[in-house]
């Protein structure tokens, strides 16, 4: 199709993140604003809409955007986003032949100057629609223009020209050999939850009511009453899976575990299993989806922390020995953050050469919790993970539970935390418990709460945790 006939430029859409290359984050039942410069040469007129539709769909909804500011060919409408999961839209422009036919021979009647000659070029165009409208339209369309053809005074031939229900017919189905796109752009719609939500954060094995006494899914049930008077809607575990035993750590990292002693919960996995087993000391799966229907009769909702480490004794480290990295002498490589040492604790090496099947893995841990109620994982650490995992796990994830959140608890970078979010975490952690004055404070809400980082980053206000403790 010739390129001469698609005059239209479509510049600046927006709001958009790094010009499209990731989603825009909107929630159930937003207004998605769209906003961008349309122009032509010369001075026709153009028609311009939004089409735009849920990923999985085959069809395009569409909105007509309407000319704000005609001086700054400045176009906006927006579109109403109704379900869970990702849409795309596009802006699609249009010459508008017959719409500036009609502007220009509108000034020529007025003026009450000849305009014989305009008419026949009016009824030529219309007739040019037949080629693409409807059996219905062209019907419309003939009746109009034979009409206009045996019509001998001319100005009621302009009036059957220019009637209503004929201009709208046509403004709505201009030439397709002049339509213009712009490129796809995304939008990443989830619950409102995603935006906003009160968390409350416990380790179940401290809900016991006596001291000494290792707590129960059962004991956090009672406690919900009290969570929920508090107001909060999310309940957050630490991991709550088998504890290593080789290795074990006592209180504050400490090398001496006395018997009796927990040990630590992100050093997770033994012989009773790993990432989709349960601690037994906390209960069965059947006293976890009580807690889970329970919680959820207070307006609750229980997030799990989703850490990929490993104690010695995880059943990984005889099932995939290769996912793990080894130091010269044979041993294996423990955790460390110097000069702290975590020998309780053997990470996951995504350099692996099977690195597909520990994706896979990973995959299956977050969908066998999803599938037992869990759509919130707090992630662990998921800046010392490959990005094109995080970008492929998440689409996974919410591919078969669009209403799963994610929450990143990456204190790192700024640009790192950032990047997590535009490839798919739901919600970030955030500098908010490193910034303690009022300055601070309005310094930093300002910056999540403006362009670019309100289109994509939703900060989850941290105030402290177990091992943060801020001034205030």
């Amino acid at each position: 199709m010739s390129r001469n006939r698609k005059r239209v430029l479509i510049e600046n859409v927006r709001p958009t993140v790094d010009a499209g290359l990731y989603p825009l984050k909107r929630e159930l039942g937003d207004e998605v604003q769209v906003v961008a410069d349309i122009f032509r040469d010369g001075h026709d007129k153009i028609a311009v809409w939004v089409e735009y539709r849920p990923q999985k769909r085959k069809n395009w909804h569409k909105v007509p955007m309407q000319c704000v500011n005609p001086g700054l060919d400045l176009w906006e409408t927006s579109f109403k986003v109704d379900q869970i999961g990702v849409y795309e839209y596009k802006i699609v422009a249009y010459c508008e032949d017959y719409g500036s036919w009609i502007l220009d021979t509108r000034k020529k009647v007025e003026a009450a100057t000849d305009y014989a000659s305009d008419l026949l070029e009016g009824i030529a165009k219309a007739k040019n629609y037949k080629s693409w409208l409807t059996p219905v339209g062209r019907d419309v369309l003939k009746k109009a223009t034979t009409r206009a053809e045996k019509e001998a005074d001319d100005l009621q031939r302009w009036h059957i020209l220019s009637n209503e229900r004929l201009v709208e017919m046509l403004e709505q189905n201009p030439d397709p050999a002049t339509r213009v796109e712009s490129q796809v752009f995304l939008v990443q719609v989830d619950r409102v939850k995603a935006r906003f939500a009160a968390w409350y954060e416990c380790f179940p094995r401290s809900c016991g009511f006596e001291p000494g006494e290792h707590g129960t899914f059962k004991d956090v049930i009672k406690r919900l009453p009290h969570i929920a008077a508090m107001g909060f809607d999310v309940l957050y575990f630490p991991p709550i899976h088998p504890v290593g035993f080789s290795k074990r750590k006592g209180p504050n990292n400490s090398l001496v575990c006395a018997p009796g002693d927990p040990g630590c919960p992100y050093s997770i996995g033994n012989k009773l299993g790993g990432h989709d087993a349960i601690e037994p000391a906390l209960g069965t799966f059947e006293d976890f989806a009580e807690l889970v229907d329970a919680a959820d009769k207070h307006g609750i909702e229980i997030a799990l922390d989703f850490a990929i480490n490993c104690s010695p004794d995880h059943p990984y480290l005889k099932q995939h020995p290769d996912w793990f990295s080894k130091r010269p002498d044979g041993t294996i490589k423990f955790a460390e953050n110097p000069p702290k040492k975590y020998e309780d604790i053997y990470p996951i090496n995504f350099e692996s050469a099977d690195y597909k099947s520990i994706w896979k893995e990973m995959l299956r841990i977050f969908l066998f919790w999803a599938k037992r109620g869990v759509k919130i994982f707090r992630v662990d650490n998921p800046h010392t993970k490959p990005f094109a995992f995080w970008q492929w796990v998440i689409a996974e994830v919410q591919d078969k539970y669009p209403d799963v959140v994610f929450l990143a608890e990456a204190f790192t970078r700024p640009k790192v935390m950032k990047a997590l979010a535009k490839l798919g975490f739901t919600q970030s952690y955030s500098y908010f418990t490193w910034r303690n004055t009022r300055a601070e404070l309005i310094e930093y809400f300002a910056e999540l709460t403006t362009p670019p980082e309100s289109f994509y980053y939703r900060a989850n206000l941290f105030a402290n945790t177990p091992d943060i403790f801020p001034p205030f």
